[in-house]
């Protein structure tokens, strides 16, 4: 839930420091439009990643470092490709591995190439050579991130998009 703080006005006579524990005291639930506002200000990004631990990791550190809200995640590659074309418009942010369960990042990059400009594609993988990186600009990819060392790069990534979207409807 967001919520605000809003000034609670205090009795003429109260001393100034009853007055500031009214104040902060004082917490009201935000309107719809400005829960919107801060929904739209998070960047809507999809989880690629076949491996429960790293993909809780990665949720919990980009939700709270990066500014962004998960709105889905996939174990396998056709139903990462399946999700992304049918939720077109509901992603700013993919975030791939390459190795997965089923089939290949690379088949899910491959699906993002049709993606609209604002829309952000990297790759999370624990094998970002030279050669990978090379592949992955083939097919249009954003960046590539090394999972052992590159994790702030990633977060100041997503950090840079959110400062570049365009404002939310409203």
């Amino acid at each position: 839930d967001v919520y605000k703080r809003q000034p609670e006005p205090g009795p003429a006579s109260a001393s100034p420091r009853h007055q500031s524990a009214g104040r902060a005291a004082h917490i009201i639930r935000a309107t719809s439009e400005e829960a919107r506002f801060v929904m739209d200000s998070r960047l809507k990004t999809y989880i690629v990643e076949d491996n429960l631990t790293i993909r809780e990791n990665l949720i919990g550190t980009l939700e709270e470092l990066a500014r962004t809200v998960v709105v889905g995640f996939a174990e396998t590659e056709d139903h990462a490709v399946e999700w992304l074309r049918t939720h077109a418009g509901e992603w700013n942010l993919a975030v791939v591995d390459l190795f997965l369960k089923q089939g290949s990042g690379l088949g899910v990059l491959q699906a993002c190439t049709e993606r609209r400009p604002e829309q952000k594609v990297v790759v999370l993988s624990n094998y970002a050579t030279p050669d990978i990186r090379r592949r992955c600009a083939q097919f249009g990819v954003d960046a590539v991130f090394d999972k052992s060392n590159e994790i702030d790069a990633l977060v100041d990534f997503c950090l840079r998009a959110v400062a570049l979207q365009p404002p939310g409807p409203g």
